[in-house]
């Protein structure tokens, strides 16, 4: 059974730095396509990053770029967004999902399993 766990978020200043973390302990995300996402209040669903299960390529919102950098960790079965030089325009609950698809995309659709969120707020 597929549960991911998203930790890390939190309340910084805006200019602060958060690393989030999505992992599942009964899972191995090899070949899978893991993607962020954020929700933040009245808005839609939008994908931040993601990093393809089939060539290890990422992909970011124009939002973010230059920002975020997504990662993973094998051995850990854990993928990392590390985010920099937050804002409060980043301030949403973040969510990591797991798609079947070799290619990274930001289509909700194409997403599987998805994890309880964490809430990361910006404070200016």
């Amino acid at each position: 059974e597929v549960q991911l766990v998203e930790s890390g978020g939190g309340m910084v200043q805006a200019g602060g730095s958060l690393r989030l973390s999505c992992a599942d302990s009964g899972f191995s995300f090899d070949g899978y396509t893991i993607g962020w996402f954020r929700q933040a209040p009245g808005k839609e669903r939008e994908g931040v990053s993601c990093i393809s299960g089939t060539d290890g390529s990422r992909l970011y919102a124009h939002s973010v770029k230059g920002r975020f950098t997504i990662s993973s960790d094998r051995a850990k079965n854990t993928v990392y967004l590390r985010m920099n030089s937050l804002t409060p325009e980043d301030t949403a609950v973040y969510y990591c999902a797991v798609a079947y698809v070799g290619g990274c995309n930001f289509d909700p659709a194409e997403y599987t399993y998805w994890g309880q969120g964490t809430q990361v707020t910006v404070s200016s």
